[in-house]
């Protein structure tokens, strides 16, 4: 029992602000880390060691919250919500799950900007949230998403690409 009080105190964060990156809602992401936990304690002798645990969870993750927002016939993605500061979102590390507060010259900026970013498919939005959001090295994207660095990098200049034409768009 005390193995699994570890495992979800060092891992909650993790989880819950990754689903509120998908989510952009907080009883969302509650509700979809309740059921990772619930998931990961039922099936965690199919972990296969292969990749690291933290990546394990990443996909799990990942997959859950996207499932989640399908099941809820969502047209338009908030994965975060509209308090975060250009100076937040660059240099995050999204540790706790308590967001700060946004100045409010930036705020109709960071709503465009997310706004675009649920325009793109599942796999774009996937990658600019783990390497500008979370942080993540190529290397360890390329891990969670279960593709080779350079598919990574090739996925990556693509979604960028698509976020700038979207972000043209969205100015004219």
């Amino acid at each position: 029992m005390q193995e699994t009080s570890y495992f979800y105190n060092k891992y909650k964060s993790l989880v819950y602000n990754l689903a509120l990156n998908y989510t952009g809602n907080k009883e969302d992401a509650e509700e979809i880390t309740q059921d990772i936990f619930v998931k990961i304690f039922k099936t965690r002798s199919s972990f296969n060691n292969k990749s690291k645990i933290e990546t394990w969870i990443y996909r799990i993750t990942i997959n859950a919250s996207l499932d989640y927002l399908k099941s809820k016939n969502r047209l338009k993605r908030r994965f975060l919500n509209n308090y975060l500061t250009l100076d937040n979102i660059k240099n995050s590390n999204y540790s706790d799950f308590n967001h700060p507060g946004v100045l409010l010259i930036y705020k109709e900026d960071i709503k465009r900007i997310y706004n675009c970013i649920n325009e793109l498919p599942d796999n774009y939005r996937n990658i600019i949230i783990l390497l500008k959001i979370e942080n993540k090295s190529y290397k360890e994207a390329s891990e969670i998403l279960d593709i080779s660095i350079k598919a990574a990098e090739a996925l990556f200049s693509r979604a960028k690409k698509k976020l700038e034409k979207l972000l043209k768009i969205e100015d004219n």
